[in-house]
C-alpha cells in the first residue's frame, strides 16, 4: 500500500494517441495536455517520435514510441531497426509488441531472442522498455510463459495490451502479471481504461503505468472526488 496524490496519479499516465489518422494538431494537443497535467509520457506511433520530442523539449514528459504496432508481425531485424530509428528521432521510451505467431507456435527461443535484442537496445540507450503481450489473444499458459521469459530478460515493464485488438486490460491479467513476473519488472495496464474507477482498480492490482487516451478526464474526475471528500491523497 502507498499513498497517491493527484501528481502521483498523473505520473502513472502514458497519454496515448496511436490513431493512424492522427494529425499534427492532434499531436500538439496531446503534448500540450501531457505538459499541463504532468503525465509521464506520450504514447505515439514511432513516426511521431521526432515531432513529439520537439514539442516536449525542456519538459519532464517522455516520448514513447510504439514498435511493431499493433500486430507485432515484423521480423526481429525490422523491430530492432524501428527501435533504433525511434530513439535516434527523440523517443526515450519504447513499447513493442511480441510476435504472437511465434508465441502461438511455442517458439520461446525466438520470443526470448526478440525480447533480448530490443531490451538490450533500450538498455544501452538508457531508456525504459515495455513488452506488449496482447493478453486477449493468449491462453493462461502463454501469459505465464511470457512472464517467465520477461523474468529472464528483465524489460522495464510488461504490458497487457495494445488497445487495438479484441480486448484490453483486465484486473485479473494485471494481477497475474504482477504475481508471475520478476519483482524488478513493472506492469503497465493499457487498453479500454476510460474511467477513474478502472484506473484505480488497475493500480490496486499492481500496475505502475496506465496507458490510456482518457488521462485528462480521469485526472479531473479524481481531482473532483478528492475535493468533495476533503482529501489530498488516496491509499491504494
Amino acid at each position: 500500500m502507498r499513498r497517491y496524490t493527484i501528481d502521483d496519479f498523473a505520473l502513472l499516465v502514458d497519454h496515448t494517441n496511436l490513431r493512424p489518422d492522427a494529425t499534427r494538431a492532434d499531436m500538439e494537443r496531446l503534448c500540450d495536455e501531457a505538459r499541463r497535467y504532468r503525465f509521464r509520457m506520450v504514447a505515439v506511433n514511432s513516426v511521431q517520435s521526432r515531432l513529439c520530442s520537439e514539442l516536449l523539449a525542456g519538459t519532464d514528459v517522455h516520448t514513447g514510441a510504439a514498435i511493431g504496432f499493433p500486430l507485432g508481425q515484423t521480423s526481429i531485424a525490422v523491430k530492432a531497426f524501428e527501435t533504433r530509428d525511434a530513439l535516434a528521432n527523440g523517443a526515450n521510451e519504447i513499447d513493442y509488441v511480441v510476435n504472437l505467431t511465434e508465441v502461438k507456435a511455442g517458439n520461446w527461443g525466438y520470443v526470448e531472442d526478440e525480447m533480448t535484442q530490443i531490451v538490450d537496445i533500450c538498455r544501452e540507450a538508457g531508456v525504459p522498455s515495455k513488452v506488449i503481450f496482447e493478453n486477449c489473444l493468449l491462453t493462461q499458459d502463454e501469459k505465464l510463459k511470457l512472464c517467465e521469459v520477461a523474468s529472464k530478460v528483465l524489460p522495464t515493464f510488461v504490458k497487457t495490451s495494445t488497445g487495438f485488438s479484441t480486448g484490453g486490460a483486465t484486473v485479473e491479467d494485471v494481477r497475474l502479471m504482477r504475481e508471475n513476473v520478476d519483482e524488478r519488472v513493472k506492469v503497465k495496464a493499457a487498453g479500454g481504461i476510460r474511467t477513474a474507477d478502472a484506473f484505480l482498480d488497475m493500480v490496486r492490482a499492481g500496475a505502475e503505468r496506465i496507458g490510456c487516451s482518457a488521462g485528462v478526464p480521469i485526472i479531473e474526475e479524481l481531482k473532483a472526488r478528492m475535493g468533495a471528500e476533503g482529501v489530498d491523497s488516496y491509499e491504494l
